[in-house]
C-alpha cells in the first residue's frame, strides 16, 4: 500500500520540484545512513510527504547540502534532512518490513521474505525506539491481517485499521497538533488502503485473493467507478480538511499539490487503463 501520496508534477513550479525532490533525496539518505542499502530500498514518496508536512508544522532545523549517488552519479543534486526525516526513515522501514511479512504469508513472494529478513534487526531496534507507536501499528496491522484470513467485506471497518496505523505514524508527539494530525492521518490511511484495493480488485478477483472491493466489484458493474469515487472523494476531503487547519506556510502548495492532485494520479491511470482494455474487448 505504497506509492500514492505523491506529487501531479505537470502542475508544480520548476523551483517546487526542486525542494520535493530535495526531501526526497534526503529521506533517501537518511535510510541510507540507518540502514543502509537495504533501507534505501524500501524509499516511498508516502513518507516524503510525511517529512513536507511535520517540516512545514514544526519548522525544524534542516540541514541543506549537495551529494553524488549511485542514482545521480555525474552531477550534485541537493539533499534537505531534519529531524522528521529520521522519523519518517524509520517508520518507512517498520512498514516495509511488516508488508514484506503480510506479501510473503498470503502470496509466498520469495523475494518479500529475503527483503523482510534483511531488514529485521532494523525493525527490531525501531520497535524499541518507538515501543507504544510500534504496538498500537502492529496491533492494526494484525486486525487487518486477521480480516483478510476471515474475508471481511466491511470496507469501513477495513480500511479503518490501516487508517489507524497512519494516524499513530502522523502524530508525532503529543500537542496541540495531535489529534488535527491523527485525523488527517486516518483518513488519508482509508484511502490509501482503499486505493490500493481498488487498483488490484480484477487482479485479486482473477487469482482468488482478499479484497474487500469484491463484492461492490462484482455486484455495481459500470457503477463500481463512480461509487468508489465517490468513497474516495469523501476521505481525502476529511483530510484536506483537517490539513487547512494547521498553520503551515512552508511549502504549503506542494503539500496541496499532492492532497488535492497527485494522490488522484493512480486513480486515474487505473480508471483509463481498464477503459481502454473495455474498449479493446468490444472492438
Amino acid at each position: 500500500m505504497f506509492g500514492y501520496v505523491v506529487i501531479n508534477q505537470a502542475e508544480m513550479k520548476f523551483r517546487e520540484y526542486d525542494v520535493y525532490h530535495a526531501y526526497y533525496c534526503g529521506l533517501c539518505r537518511k535510510l541510507k545512513e540507518r540502514y543502509g542499502a537495504r533501507g534505501q530500498i524500501t524509499l516511498t514518496y508516502d513518507m516524503t510527504f510525511l517529512v513536507m508536512l511535520l517540516t512545514g508544522l514544526y519548522e525544524p532545523m534542516t540541514s541543506q547540502s549537495s551529494i553524488r549517488c549511485m542514482v545521480h552519479p555525474f552531477q550534485k543534486h541537493p539533499i534537505w534532512m531534519n529531524q522528521f526525516s529520521e522519523y519518517a526513515a524509520d517508520m518507512n522501514v517498520l512498514l516495509s518490513y511488516e508488508k514484506c511479512q503480510d506479501d510473503w504469508k498470503d502470496e509466498k513472494k520469495i523475494t518479500r521474505k529475503v527483503l523482510a529478513g534483511l531488514l529485521k534487526k532494523a525493525d527490531s531496534k525501531i520497535v524499541k525506539r518507538y515501543p507504544q507507536k510500534a504496538e498500537k501499528i502492529l496491533s492494526c496491522l494484525e486486525a487487518i491481517y486477521t480480516g483478510e484470513r476471515e474475508n471481511e467485506l466491511d470496507i469501513d471497518r477495513m480500511s479503518g485499521y490501516y487508517g489507524e496505523v497512519m494516524a499513530e505514524i502522523f502524530a508525532y508527539k503529543p500537542d496541540i497538533w495531535e489529534e488535527t494530525l491523527r485525523r488527517m492521518g486516518f483518513f488519508l490511511g482509508k484511502f490509501i488502503y482503499l486505493m490500493d484495493a481498488f487498483e488490484d480488485v480484477e487482479e485479486d478477483i482473477k487469482k482468488g485473493n482478499y479484497n474487500p472491493l469484491k463484492k461492490l466489484y462484482e455486484g455495481l458493474g459500470e457503477q463500481f467507478h463512480e461509487h468508489c469515487c465517490q468513497i474516495l472523494t469523501m476521505m481525502m476531503a476529511e483530510c484536506s480538511r483537517e490539513f487547512e487547519k494547521l498553520p503551515i506556510l512552508e511549502n504549503v502548495e506542494i503539500l496541496r499539490n499532492i492532497l488535492y492532485s497527485g494522490v488522484w494520479c493512480r486513480y486515474q491511470q487505473v480508471v483509463n487503463r481498464r477503459n481502454k482494455q473495455q474498449e479493446k474487448d468490444n472492438a
